[in-house]
């Protein structure tokens, strides 16, 4: 079963969602405008405890003035700089729950991971309210001004919780990775193009890339959804479909790959139907950095086996 392009065909492909021209410009701008935010950081002890971790809620001010929060975890009695590793969880979801880092700490790695607004966990939507707000994360803003896409605030937290963490004392800020699945994978490949001193990424079936080839594979389903949503409640008769194709070129990862300079290692299910595989290939290949992808040929958007203990060993080498 092909679901794809052959796998010859997805090396070299690069991609179909246009670039905008003012691309370098844009996320110049943004992170400009997140230099600007004071982050008022708040590290609060959580109520979770575990015997040889120290467990804390995170709170920073985002751009947009949003609260964000982030679930951090350090290992009792570092005696010296430690590696790091920053955690992006998937869509509509959260960080998750404190024992899934526990394990990274048993190994002497900090651990964040970041609350997405709006989204499952406590973070706020940059509207400022508290709660979920999910459905439309992709267009959210697509009919204002491009600096008011969501993703772009979205991005831009990544950013900051990976500075925060390097700022921690007990870590090494030349020795901080990142890593997610999905959403979390997008997160992963954007955290690093716009903060690059991350050093090691893992990126799983990574969301948010080249969404014009997903609209032409008919794929606008399940996560993807709202770009058919978008069209059917704001341009039924496809006017304006060059437009937003454009603007969402703002927010696709495939065009911010190529300023990755971290190690990655990339996995991919060839036979994914929520991001199609030559969507990942379009960020994968737009990186110049040393790289590697791990394919499984029978899986989709799944549990792919092995993964996790391949992530964490090849993190150690931080």
């Amino acid at each position: 079963m092909l679901v794809d392009m052959p796998l010859d065909e997805l090396r070299t492909y690069a991609g179909t969602n246009p670039k905008p021209s003012d691309f370098d410009a844009y996320w110049s701008r943004a992170l400009e405008e997140l230099d600007a935010t004071e982050p008022e950081i708040e590290l609060r002890p959580a109520e979770f405890t575990a015997p040889h971790a120290q467990c804390y809620d995170l709170y920073f001010t985002g751009v947009g003035g949003a609260r964000i929060h982030a679930k951090v975890v350090k290992p009792k009695g570092v005696t010296s700089r430690a590696p790091a590793v920053v955690h992006f969880h998937g869509y509509s979801m959260n960080a998750g729950d404190w024992a899934g880092y526990l394990g990274w700490a048993g190994a002497g790695y900090v651990s964040a991971a970041l609350d997405c607004r709006g989204q499952g966990g406590r973070s706020e939507d940059s509207g400022g309210v508290v709660g979920n707000t999910l459905h439309g994360h992709i267009v959210r803003g697509l009919e204002d001004h491009e600096d008011k896409l969501l993703f772009r605030q979205i991005f831009l937290d990544t950013v900051r919780l990976a500075r925060i963490v390097m700022e921690f004392d007990e870590v090494d800020p030349a020795r901080v990775g990142a890593t997610g699945g999905s959403q979390g994978g997008g997160l992963t490949l954007a955290c690093a193009s716009l903060e690059p001193r991350v050093k090691r990424i893992a990126p799983v079936f990574p969301f948010l890339c080249d969404y014009q080839r997903v609209w032409e594979m008919d794929l606008a389903k399940a996560a993807y959804k709202e770009l058919q949503d978008h069209f059917r409640l704001f341009d039924p008769t496809h006017a304006r479909e060059k437009e937003t194709f454009y603007r969402l070129g703002y927010i696709d990862v495939h065009n911010l790959a190529p300023r990755i300079q971290a190690d990655t290692l990339m996995f991919t299910g060839l036979m994914d139907q929520v991001c199609p595989p030559s969507t990942q290939f379009a960020a994968y290949n737009a990186i110049s950095a040393r790289k590697e992808m791990v394919i499984y040929p029978d899986f989709g958007h799944e549990n792919l086996p092995g993964h996790q203990d391949t992530i964490f060993t090849w993190m150690q080498e931080l």
